[in-house]
């Protein structure tokens, strides 16, 4: 091939950022939208937890005690939100993932009593800008295998320098008696092939309404405490 056959090289270049560029730009606005994404839910994360806290410190200021012991707060990270888009046969994107995803932002109330999770979830529904999108009571409704806890998914408002955005969090309320079963049984559901695994779920079922039963004489034992101080 003679010279003046050959493409030149500024051209070829140009031809080859003409291909590569638009696509990368394309993904760096995605990745850079889905980091904006993750923000927003990190700032949904504070508001409920402020909410909470607030909540918490007076209702000890007029009880002279706190109706939960700690709040535990995440955001799912990315390979788990892949991993959840992939397996329900959704797309990857921003939309996506607001749309169909309601617990990237999760947060996990540990209360001493059960009585003192349906006051502390009243409580935060009934503030006027939260909206409570669905409740799963798990309580009163277990689950099979022995998991109580309650669980609301609200939105709530977060307010950017150019916009007011509601964003959904999921909040489960549980006992501490409740979390301790809970977590030790996700740790021990993953042991497979155990030839006696049908026995073993049966005694984590009724160590969890054992647990339930601990938990409802624990709350009387605490209102016949507060009987006898009137």
């Amino acid at each position: 091939m003679t010279d003046s056959k050959r493409p030149e090289p500024k051209k070829q270049e140009a031809n080859l950022a003409d291909e590569i560029l638009p696509p990368i730009k394309e993904h760096l606005e995605q990745a850079h939208a889905f980091l904006e994404l993750l923000m927003q839910y990190k700032c949904a994360l504070m508001e409920v937890e402020t909410k909470l806290n607030v909540l918490n410190a007076e209702f000890a200021l007029k009880h002279s005690r706190n109706p939960f012991e700690s709040i535990k707060s995440r955001i799912k990270t990315p390979a788990s939100i892949l991993e959840k888009l992939e397996r329900r046969g959704y797309e990857f994107t921003v939309e996506s993932i607001e749309e169909n995803l309601f617990d990237i932002a999760g947060i996990r109330v540990i209360c001493s009593f059960p009585d003192d999770i349906y006051t502390t979830a009243a409580l935060l529904a009934k503030q006027d800008d939260v909206r409570v999108l669905t409740e799963k009571d798990y309580i009163k409704n277990p689950k099979p295998n022995g998991y109580r806890s309650l669980h609301l998914i609200v939105e709530v408002p977060i307010f950017l320098s150019e916009e007011k955005k509601y964003m959904k969090v999921e909040v489960q309320f549980r006992t501490i008696a409740m979390d301790f079963w809970a977590s030790l049984e996700h740790k021990l559901k993953y042991k497979k092939d155990l030839d006696d695994q049908a026995a073993i779920l049966a005694e984590l079922k009724a160590c969890a309404d054992g647990i339930a039963m601990l938990d409802l004489r624990m709350q009387s034992i605490r209102d016949r405490i507060g009987e006898s101080k009137e």
